[in-house]
């Protein structure tokens, strides 16, 4: 049972939402069921006017056949190019690009509805980042920054995104646009002003605008969720690891290599229980001349805290387990899992000063099938977690593999619904366009759930079917019930 034999200790490719991909035929009748989808939103716009350009966007975003789902192309393809066209198209961008109606309620009763079709008492919050790549520098936020679409440093705008996963399937629930700090120095004033963002925007980092989405959820309290998962980019950042706990999530987040933390136990037998290391704060001198210490240190006696990938090289082969696991569409990965429990080292102004116990997740991928190069070594990912002591391992691993769910809704909305086809320059244009792609992905979600239903009941038909005539096909050859 251990990865030492190569035995699979646990198959966790049922653990997981569905991915099911759709084709056109399956949104070639959707009309009706669009309306009723968009009526439980429309009382929310308040004007007529917006109601029905609402509507047309996320028709558009659906099941508009253009190559790119900007405001021009979905109007002309749903709303002819006769003459009248014109004032359509500019009818549209200014609903969706400056149009006075208030994102806040939809999102609201979007949640409330991803909680009816989706919601399970341990579901799962997703925090990440989508980036946007653009040319000039006039839309609002856009910079030279990271940016994950190109793999680099280039002009983008970037966004951070909160989803939501359980075994029923994974949905977007909110949105930030990223404004860097360069955008709050004076030669950006005329921009900001042209590209309509709010006067009392501050700054805030990717890890803060995250934060802020989750405890929102949190504090409404309408959507089910005990965890939250992030990859290295939020999980290396300590202070959003607190106001999760704070919240009263648990969270299973990526970390760097260089993460440091105190074994609970000898990592190569995983027994033998280490001294917990404590924090100290110096006397003053012996002769009580000279100022007292005022910052907290690690203790003298207190062993120095490791790295989590010498603590993956220090642990036991035998302790490693094999586990097969479902990752988005790439299907099943098999890789070798252990948990080690520890104490945390604090960063920031606490930085090397003992924190709270916590689970170290190690993940290892197995070297691919034929002749290997002895050199490279199988690049492991680490994960801490704030879980409680008894959580089993198969657990956590279920919980590492609910990450992917939201690069799924990436790929769904940038390769379906024109998530990032949008050419809008407006602040509100980016949220306004944001929050109706996130509809639209619900709907996506809520039409694979009739379809696996319906999968679902003809294969229990056939199988009763089948049974049926077998019984019948027995009987007619004089046989009982147990073939004799």
């Amino acid at each position: 049972m251990r990865a030492a034999d190569g035995t699979i200790a646990g198959d966790l490719t049922n653990a997981g939402p569905a991915v099911v991909t759709l084709t056109p035929a399956d949104l070639a009748e959707v009309g009706e069921e669009l309306a009723r989808y968009h009526a439980r939103f429309a009382p929310l716009f308040a004007r007529r006017e917006q109601r029905a350009w609402a509507a047309v966007y996320l028709r558009g975003l659906l099941i508009a056949d253009v190559p790119r789902k900007n405001v021009e192309a979905m109007a002309l393809r749903l709303l002819g190019a006769g003459p009248q066209a014109a004032r359509q198209v500019r009818a549209l961008q200014q609903f969706i690009g400056a149009g006075a109606w208030e994102d806040a309620a939809i999102l609201a009763e979007h949640h409330r509805y991803v909680a009816d079709t989706l919601g399970e008492p341990d579901g799962v919050l997703i925090l990440d980042g989508s980036d946007v790549p653009k040319r000039g520098g006039h839309s609002a936020g856009v910079a030279a920054q990271w940016c994950g679409a190109t793999g680099k440093t280039d002009n983008c705008q970037a966004g951070v995104f909160l989803g939501y996963a359980s075994r029923q399937g994974y949905t977007l629930l909110d949105r930030r646009l990223f404004l860097p700090e360069a955008w709050f120095e004076a030669d950006h004033a005329a921009r900001w002003q042209a590209c309509g963002i709010p006067a009392d925007t501050r700054f805030q980092t990717k890890a803060e605008l995250g934060a802020e989405m989750v405890e929102q959820v949190c504090q409404r309290g309408e959507l089910p969720a005990s965890w939250l998962v992030c990859d290295e980019w939020f999980g290396r950042n300590q202070a959003l690891l607190d106001r999760m706990d704070a919240a009263g999530l648990w969270y299973l987040a990526e970390v760097p290599r260089t993460t440091q933390v105190w074994p609970r136990r000898e990592p190569s037998d995983g027994r033998r229980v280490r001294a917990r290391p404590q924090a100290w704060l110096p006397p003053g001198a012996s002769s009580g001349r000279g100022r007292k210490g005022t910052h907290v240190r690690r203790h003298p006696d207190s062993p120095p805290a490791v790295a989590v990938e010498t603590l993956a090289a220090q642990v036991a082969r035998r302790r490693w387990q094999r586990y097969r696991v479902l990752e988005g569409r790439k299907g099943p990965i098999v890789a070798d899992f252990v948990a080690v429990r520890a104490v945390a080292s604090r960063t920031g102004y606490r930085e090397g000063l003992p924190g709270p116990e916590i689970w170290v997740l190690l993940r290892r991928p197995l070297p691919p099938p034929g002749p290997t190069d002895p050199t490279k070594v199988p690049e492991l990912k680490y994960y801490v977690s704030n879980a409680a002591a008894d959580t089993p391992l198969a657990e956590l691993i279920r919980i590492c593999g609910m990450r992917w769910p939201i690069e799924c809704c990436f790929a769904e909305g940038k390769g379906e619904l024109g998530m990032d086809h949008y050419e809008l320059r407006f602040w509100r244009g980016w949220y306004h366009h944001m929050t109706l792609v996130i509809l639209a992905h619900h709907f996506l979600v809520r039409r694979r759930q009739r379809l696996l239903a319906r999968a679902s009941a003809a294969a229990s038909r056939s199988a009763s079917l089948s049974c049926a005539q077998g019984r019948s096909e027995a009987r007619e050859g004089g046989l009982d019930a147990r073939g004799r």
